[in-house]
């Protein structure tokens, strides 16, 4: 019998990558989605047969189940019969009761829910941000200590917690960009925008994965013998150059923007210009410093590579970047 695996935030930016990644997976037997929302399943994998009851495919059985990580009994019902479990929900801003009920609160009863229904692989996707703001050279993730600066990260840190004392293995990405990203590449954008020049490039290096892989990553912890318990910081071993990100990005700013740019701004003008602007000077210091952590160990533990690089693979996304940026006028 195959492995019965349970997916949180399956229709999520990367939980949606894994839950489609589990359901075309050859050695899986059963895949259960947990979503929030009642018409969040239309937007998860379909199930073979047509529903939660459907008999064996192709691949694995799909089965979609509602409940929220607030709900100790959702989440006991979603936990029972399987064998793993990959998390992949949160909540990011926002109230700070709400994020603690989410990623802490939450996390500590799906990892109960987990263990008591005898699942012997439990997988959390957390965040580099736990870590606070660098800068960070090629850090070793073991030797980091957590100082998260946010509600959000502070939360995910401690729900991190419950995972570890488990004896599981969550991972740490730092910038995740590809389709579907309304974070890091938007975030970016709000940035340049708010100067009055291109940013200066001053060779800080960054850690990037490409948001397939991070899902091959998160699946393959799941599924891989090696995985140890434990934290691993998850990013392409090749860093990303502040220049190699602005020559990316910049393109995507609206031609009447670009065309009024003056001279190139350094960090410490920069600093100062956008003193009033809190989500500007946010993603300022998320891009400003060094954020590169050197850990090359998902790539070898899970049995999955990285993938291209980043000025490989971004290419590709840009036709969704330049929509989503439509979109919003």
């Amino acid at each position: 019998m195959g492995t019965r695996i349970l997916v949180t935030g399956a229709t999520g930016f990367i939980g949606g990558r894994v839950a489609a990644a589990a359901a075309a997976h050859p050695d899986l037997d059963h895949v259960r989605l947990l979503v929030r929302r009642a018409d969040a399943a239309d937007t998860a994998p379909p199930a073979h047969g047509g529903g939660a009851s459907a008999g064996r495919g192709a691949g694995p059985v799909v089965e979609t189940v509602r409940g929220d990580l607030r709900d100790p009994d959702a989440l006991r019902r979603a936990c029972a019969g399987v064998d793993a479990v990959v998390h992949c929900a949160s909540a990011i801003g926002g109230a700070e009761d709400l994020l603690r009920a989410v990623n802490e609160h939450g996390t500590r009863d799906l990892v109960d829910a987990a263990r008591r229904a005898g699942a012997t692989r439990i997988v959390s996707l957390s965040t580099a941000s736990v870590h606070g703001r660098g800068p960070f050279r090629a850090a070793d993730p073991d030797g980091l200590p957590l100082a998260p600066g946010s509600a959000t990260s502070r939360t995910r840190a401690a729900g991190e917690r419950y995972v570890l004392d488990a004896g599981g293995t969550v991972l740490r990405p730092h910038l995740v960009y590809g389709t579907g990203d309304r974070m890091v590449v938007p975030g970016l954008l709000t940035l340049l925008a708010a100067l009055p020049g291109p940013l200066a490039g001053h060779g800080s290096l960054h850690s990037t994965v490409e948001v397939e892989s991070l899902a091959g990553a998160l699946l393959g912890a799941a599924l891989s013998p090696a995985t140890r318990p434990g934290a691993y910081c998850v990013a392409h071993p090749d860093p990303v150059s502040d220049a190699e990100l602005l020559a990316a990005v910049e393109p995507l700013l609206p031609a009447s923007v670009r065309d009024a740019r003056g001279p190139a701004v350094e960090l410490a003008e920069a600093r100062a210009l956008l003193a009033g602007n809190p989500v500007a000077a946010h993603h300022l210091e998320l891009f400003g410093v060094d954020h590169w952590f050197a850990d090359e160990r998902p790539w070898t533990d899970f049995g999955r590579g990285p993938g291209p690089g980043f000025t490989a693979a971004f290419p590709r996304h840009l036709p969704w970047y330049r929509e989503l940026l439509a979109s919003h006028g």
